[in-house]
């Protein structure tokens, strides 16, 4: 039978839990587990300060310097208003009762350096090559995309009126620094901006918008430019403004637990600030070190803690907003209880910076809790994955924080691509892996909970082998393996992503057909939240090829609207999938999205080819 590596922190837990093991007919190995060489992102902040490489924030993405590489010092910041994250400290903290530290970037001044000059001719050349540019993307944005021709182009003037604005250090010109705002991080989808705006407040935001709608100047809202389906990247030359310069704490609320902060604060900062607050923030995300609470919302994040909290529609208080002409909408409420007409915020959760540009935030933390146990666990089929699932939750019930599953594939390319992660389950392979969290408020409690419930999983054949991590090191090369995926697969070349919210009985199904499709010519991994039914899909080739790419669409889409799935659990629509929400939408609920916008940026000058399909919108909107 299978062999359970119980890995506990308490000794005579250890002891209690030998011989019912025993009477089950199970051999426990309860020696401590040998530690994995612990990876440079997850030494404690006392070690020395070396930086890792800059494309593991976000992984496979260079950042643009110049870039301090910073611990966080066990300094406390009060929760005044217009506390910066910059003052702060950017962050990689300490674990405590919390599972992992990752690096961060920490600009201790702008990471864009002083303007450059631009030409309009340069300009309009800029236009007239984006066609070609469009070219060079893949996915369900390979069809080229031509440029709205009713957009106005770039001029002199208007950088000067920009620059009365924002200085120049935020108005920034220099093609190098530009490009690295034109590419996702993925290296998937490439604009031909050549202007990147830096406001540091909502007024500026509000001029340069109402400013932009009078000339008719596209463009395109950006945060920590971490998304997957090209969101936060133009299309054509839109002009880029990017929230990262307003990064203030406006005030906790230690009582009630509610943050009110700026929009391009970074989350791991802001988790970082409200954990020495006694709380943590509802979403954790493998992006959280370069992602901004901004973005977060526009996109509607899921992320890992989303079994526990749900989703930022639950979680967000309130928003403050600045619309297309420059109008700021002012829904900044800290109230867990507002019934006063239509709740406005909610059509700015998840619009990716289509319908305003989200600039503040107030946000319900969760309290943070002193037990926390991960145990890292093998499968031999999905079945077992399914039935462990609805194991965990009448089991662990209040104290079970996050399910997250991967198959062998990903094992194998995270033990191949990653830098010191180890497999805490290497004596034979599995055909799935599952990695559970709780977290509670009782240590020897949880941790009996977790394991009378590992107990029974083995017994009932749910599953094969686990380990419990002892320590937080463990618990951070589990987690490392499972945040780590998306990281790896970029570093074998190229990627086809799709995340899909599917029946969980049928979540895995897709894969397998994938598998089926593509044959030899790809590898295909499956991933993702079992918890909330979301599957992660990753194709993997040495190339991007448009035989590949035929194999998978429109074949992904259409099987996952026969089975009344979701084409975007958490990634947003974006450039990608614009064209592809009647998968999910019905053409009623399309047309009503579009009469929204039409309202609320009658130029359509907002994150324009995003979001929706141009069908949806009239000829002169164009997008």
């Amino acid at each position: 039978m299978a062999l359970l590596s119980l890995l506990s922190h308490s000794r005579a837990r250890s002891s209690v839990l030998r011989e019912p093991l025993r009477q089950g007919g199970l051999r426990a190995l309860l020696a401590p587990w040998a530690p994995p060489p612990v990876h440079p992102h997850d030494r404690a902040a006392g070690h020395a300060c070396t930086p890792p490489s800059t494309e593991l924030s976000p992984p496979g993405r260079a950042l643009p310097p110049p870039l301090d590489w910073t611990r966080l010092g066990s300094r406390t910041i009060s929760s005044g208003v217009g506390t910066s994250l910059a003052q702060y400290g950017l962050t990689n903290h300490t674990l405590t009762s919390q599972r992992r530290s990752y690096w961060t970037l920490c600009p201790q001044h702008s990471s864009f350096g002083p303007p450059a000059g631009i030409a309009t001719k340069e300009a309009q050349h800029s236009v007239n090559d984006s066609f070609g540019v469009q070219r060079r993307t893949f996915g369900s944005a390979a069809e080229p995309i031509q440029r709205n021709p009713d957009y106005s182009v770039l001029n002199s003037d208007d950088v000067s009126y920009f620059k009365s604005i924002l200085g120049d250090n935020g108005v920034v010109q220099d093609k190098d620094r530009v490009a690295v705002a034109n590419v996702d991080w993925m290296g998937k989808y490439k604009g031909a901006s050549q202007l990147l705006l830096l406001p540091k407040s909502t007024n500026e935001v509000s001029k340069v918008l109402a400013y932009c709608d009078s000339r008719r100047l596209a463009v395109v809202p950006q945060g920590g430019n971490t998304g997957l389906v090209g969101g936060s990247v133009p299309v054509h030359d839109e002009v880029i403004v990017n929230l990262g310069g307003m990064d203030k704490i406006i005030s906790f609320d230690n009582v009630n637990g509610i943050l009110t902060c700026e929009a391009g604060c970074v989350l791991e900062n802001l988790s970082t600030f409200v954990e020495n607050e006694g709380f943590i923030m509802p979403l954790d995300l493998g992006a959280k070190g370069s992602c901004q609470i901004g973005g977060n919302i526009s996109t509607n994040a899921g992320g890992l803690r989303f079994i526990r909290y749900g989703s930022l529609h639950g979680n967000v208080l309130g928003l403050e907003v600045v619309l297309a002409n420059g109008t700021v909408l002012d829904m900044l409420t800290t109230l867990r209880k507002d019934n006063t007409g239509y709740d406005l915020k909610h059509l700015f959760v998840g619009s990716e910076g289509s319908l305003g540009i989200v600039t503040k935030v107030s946000i319900l933390t969760p309290a943070k809790l002193p037990s926390t146990n991960v145990a890292f666990l093998s499968c031999n089929d999905y079945m077992s994955c399914q039935k462990l699932l609805l194991a965990a939750r009448r089991s662990l019930g209040e104290i079970l924080s996050a399910f997250e599953f991967m198959d062998r594939q990903c094992i194998d390319l995270a033990m191949t691509h990653l830098e010191g992660v180890h497999n805490p389950l290497p004596v034979s392979p599995y055909k799935f892996y599952v990695l559970i969290e709780t977290t509670g408020s009782d240590e020897s409690y949880d941790k009996a909970k977790l394991e009378a419930f590992l107990l029974r999983s083995m017994e009932d054949g749910l599953v094969a082998d686990g380990v419990i991590a002892q320590d937080i090191s463990q618990a951070s090369n589990f987690w490392r393996i499972r945040e780590g995926i998306s990281e790896a697969s970029v570093k074998v070349g190229a990627v086809y992503k799709y995340d899909l919210s599917i029946p969980v009985e049928k979540l895995y199904d897709i894969v397998e057909e994938m598998r089926s499709r593509v044959g030899d010519t790809a590898e295909v991994l499956g991933y993702g939240h079992l918890g909330d039914g979301n599957l992660h899909l990753n194709i993997l080739s040495s190339k991007y090829s448009d035989n590949i790419l035929a194999q998978i669409e429109p074949f992904v889409y259409e099987w996952t609207a026969g089975h009344r799935g979701s084409i975007s659990a958490e990634h947003g629509l974006g450039l990608m999938k614009a064209e592809k929400i009647h998968y999910s939408k019905s053409p009623e609920a399309v047309q009503l999205m579009a009469s929204i916008k039409k309202l609320m940026d009658p130029n359509s000058i907002l994150n324009p080819y995003k979001v929706l399909p141009r069908s949806a919108l009239s000829p002169e909107q164009g997008n």
